[in-house]
């Protein structure tokens, strides 16, 4: 299973976003990508604390996108997150979607934890996701010909029970479409990442933004595939662009044949 991760710098000029996706899940389908994974705000990366103009619903533009590219590729496509409406909220969820190759909607996943820290100690800014975003409650693993897909956003990352829950689901793959902080990243990223893949013993897809968006929000990117052993098995530098890693399930049922630490589990 070839598996394509993407990374961005996403503003907040939607149509300019939109196209970098085409371009980028284009590369990842010619690298021979089955699975390509968009990152966390791929269409729509706002200043902190700036209103979202183009929240929409599962039937507007940017996951109309999404289909349109899953089906002309004929692969399974991963829609980072977009702001979706939520109904009696001013605020919108943070929303990812899982497309089949048919350019039907296969899952839906909505941030859960939300970025609510100040990290003006480390040299950056304070964050208030919860201001803007209303928290999802769902655990997602969608089916899949390869084998169950769990979805995870950014700062969920940190939250080793959501990860676990995927596991007990019968997760055997896991996406982190992310937008992580410089000043965490830096120390957190791979660290959690890579304890998130041998705790659950399945392969971590982590599509990330990188860069600078606007004069006061940056990312840190090196996005990322990890194998069941906590192996990283694709980095991106860092700029935009796309990785591609070789995911074999028998990697996965070797690990988990050798060390059942799942099945050694004592509640």
């Amino acid at each position: 299973m070839r598996v394509g991760v993407v990374q961005m710098t996403s503003t907040d000029d939607l149509a300019a976003n939109l196209a970098a996706a085409r371009e980028l899940v284009d590369a990842a389908v010619q690298g021979g990508a089955e699975l390509v994974a968009l990152p966390e705000n791929f269409a729509y990366l706002r200043r902190e604390g700036a209103p979202i103009p183009c929240a929409q619903g599962l039937d507007g533009e940017i996951v109309g996108v999404v289909r349109e590219l899953a089906k002309a590729h004929g692969v399974w496509l991963l829609g980072g997150t977009f702001p979706e409406s939520a109904e009696a909220d001013a605020r919108v969820h943070n929303t990812s979607v899982l497309v089949g190759p048919e350019g039907d909607i296969e899952a839906i996943y909505r941030k859960i934890h939300l970025f609510d820290v100040d990290l003006r100690a480390r040299g950056g800014g304070v964050f208030t996701e919860s201001a803007t975003i209303a928290p999802g409650e769902q655990v997602t693993v969608a089916a899949t010909p390869f084998g169950p897909l769990g979805i995870a956003v950014c700062y969920d990352l940190r939250f080793p029970e959501l990860f676990r829950a995927m596991a007990d689901r019968g997760a055997r793959w896991i996406a982190v479409p992310s937008a992580f902080a410089p000043e965490t990243g830096k120390d957190h990223w791979e660290v959690l990442l890579r304890a998130r893949a041998i705790e659950n013993q399945a392969f971590v897809v982590a599509p990330a933004q990188c860069g600078r968006h606007s004069v006061d929000r940056s990312s840190y990117g090196r996005s990322m595939i990890v194998d069941p052993w906590g192996l990283v098995l694709a980095r991106a530098a860092d700029r935009p662009g796309v990785v591609v890693a070789d995911c074999d399930p028998a990697d996965l049922e070797r690990v988990r044949g050798a060390l059942p630490a799942l099945r050694h589990r004592r509640l």
